[in-house]
């Protein structure tokens, strides 16, 4: 083969797979019906022609594909021919079952409607072939197919870029205020007031208070300091009574401030003081056994960590002078930039001005050769109109000589399809009335017999009915014992949480307290000390810093 019979080869096989299932069911239909009696060998001969006739008509031309058609036998292809291009199939059961395939628009517009075109053409082919098999031939009038040329119209030349519009320039604003960004002095005095008040709530809570804890423990445990034959029986006595101080905890009679916990937190903070209580209990255990009091080395403690924090103190303040004295060198640096800046753009805007006085002389030049070509387009235009006006007239022409075919044949398809649809009308109508025949069916169940299958555990509807009945008896009472179990546990568990609350209320009170004479003292204290004497380093930076900012503002005036 060529190379063009062999692409057009393997182009027909490609699309007879790629629209197999298309063609199967127009080749299984002519052979249910006009191929009834020809061989299941030339199948795929069908195949082939109802793919040309079907998708590659337009292209090959009526010419070519008649050309196929003659080479082939002429009895089976007129058969064919004239069972795929009947108009009654194509427009009822062919598109159809092709538009379950595809979208019926798309089948429609692409498929059908071309082949409906090609129908009376392909008619006097078919003709031909009947007189061929009859041993007659005539000839097949071909018409000439007209080919478009395209119009020699003017390329049009491309268009002039405009003249930039000069960027706005925008107004410096004002900066923001500083007083945004400070909360204002209201809101200071509030909290001022809130705290003193807090203050004087929590004193008189603390004087409420009747009794501590702590102290009515050591009242009632005095425990003095003995000579070494004597402390071993105080001990013992400590011990035998040790047992009762929960005792003594419960019997003091404090108001009961409301404390908003979850039982966890609770459980938490009870245990917590438990464990506080049982830790300062083995310190008086351990003095009592002649054990050292670390007081005096927690003082010392103390006072080292005082020195290291002031020192911590001056490093911080060296640092944030340092900072402050850094971004005044900035500020100066940055006055000195601008002022460069100034004078550079004053450079740039006398060059901006001379480059637009020339750009705008190139312009007007340009604008005047651009007329001149706008008026020969103009005439060349004039020409090409009436030319479009004719070729207008004969495609209108065409139009509607192709429309009126179309009409003949849709009505024509239009009364067989009407036709059908009245039989089928009948036939619904028939079936129907055969459908609302009544059916009697009735049935009557004993709910007292078994099954009859034959099993141990068979029953009647009504036993089984009575067993369910019992056993949702069964269940209800086991749920009310669950519910009273549940109860009872919750009770339980909100007493244990309210005889909690007490003990840390008890503890929280004292703990309180404890800490307002800890505040008294670390004030008195403060009073009475000295303040520090400022660093050296400190007292420098602070006359850098003085001496930047005088720079500043002097380098500012001139600006």
């Amino acid at each position: 083969l060529n190379v063009t019979e062999e692409t057009f080869v393997l182009d027909t096989l490609a699309g007879c797979i790629e629209y197999r299932s298309l063609l199967d069911v127009v080749v299984n239909a002519f052979f249910a019906l006009d191929g009834r009696y020809c061989p299941i060998s030339d199948r795929n001969l069908y195949i082939v022609i109802c793919y040309l006739a079907a998708f590659q008509l337009e292209e090959l031309g009526l010419q070519q594909f008649s050309r196929i058609v003659k080479s082939l036998d002429a009895a089976k292809m007129q058969k064919f021919l004239r069972f795929f291009f009947n108009a009654l199939y194509l427009n009822t059961w062919i598109k159809d079952e092709w538009s379950h395939f595809y979208n019926s628009l798309y089948v429609k517009e692409n498929w059908i409607d071309p082949l409906l075109r090609w129908q009376p053409k392909v008619q006097k082919l078919i003709e031909q072939l009947t007189d061929k098999s009859s041993n007659r031939t005539t000839m097949v009038k071909t018409s000439t197919v007209t080919q478009p040329k395209e119009f020699n119209l003017t390329v049009p030349k491309p268009r002039a870029i405009p003249i930039p519009l000069p960027i706005p320039t925008l107004e410096k604003r004002k900066p923001v205020p500083t007083s945004t960004y400070k909360p204002p002095r209201e809101k200071k005095q509030l909290e001022e007031i809130k705290t003193k008040n807090r203050q004087k709530a929590e004193v008189s809570k603390k004087q409420d208070i009747t009794v501590p804890i702590l102290s009515k423990i050591y009242d009632n445990h005095k425990i003095t300091e003995l000579p070494a034959t004597s402390s071993v029986e105080k001990i013992h006595e400590y011990k035998e009574q040790r047992s009762t101080t929960t005792e003594i905890i419960a019997e003091i009679t404090i108001d009961n401030i409301p404390i908003k916990l979850n039982a966890a937190a609770i459980l938490r903070e009870s245990a917590l003081y438990q464990r506080k209580m049982e830790q300062e209990l083995k310190r008086i255990e351990s003095l009592l056994q002649g054990a050292r009091d670390p007081s005096e080395f927690l003082e010392w403690q103390k006072q080292m960590q005082g020195k290291d924090l002031e020192e911590q103190l001056i490093e911080i303040e060296c640092r944030r002078l340092q900072g402050k004295l850094s971004h005044e060198e900035a500020v100066l640096a940055h006055q000195n930039v601008i002022q460069e800046n100034k004078k550079k753009a004053d450079l740039r805007r006398e060059e901006k001005a001379e480059l637009m006085h020339q750009y705008a002389e190139k312009r007007l030049q340009e604008q005047k050769e651009m007329r001149e070509l706008v008026e020969q387009v103009v005439e060349g235009h004039k020409n090409a109109k009436q030319a479009k006006i004719k070729l207008q007239k004969y495609k209108q022409q065409i139009v509607q000589e192709v429309s009126e075919e179309n009409q003949e044949l849709l009505r024509q398809a239009l009364e067989e399809e009407e036709k059908q649809l009245r039989k089928r009308y009948e036939l619904i109508q028939q079936i129907r009335a055969i459908e609302s025949l009544p059916i009697l069916k009735h049935k009557f169940v004993d709910l007292t017999e078994t099954g009859g299958h034959g099993l141990i555990c068979e029953m009647s509807i009504v036993e089984l009915r009575e067993r369910l009945a019992l056993l949702r008896e069964a269940q209800k009472a086991a749920e009310e014992e669950k519910r009273d179990q549940i109860i009872q546990q919750k009770q339980a568990k909100e007493q244990l949480l309210l005889d909690k609350l007490d003990q840390i209320s008890l503890f929280r009170a004292e703990l309180g307290q404890a800490a307002a004479l800890k505040q008294e003292e670390k004030k008195r204290k403060s009073r009475s000390g000295e303040r520090p004497v400022k660093d050296e380093r400190i007292l420098n930076l602070q006359k850098k810093i003085v001496e930047k900012r005088m720079e500043r503002k002097k380098q500012a005036r001139l600006l």
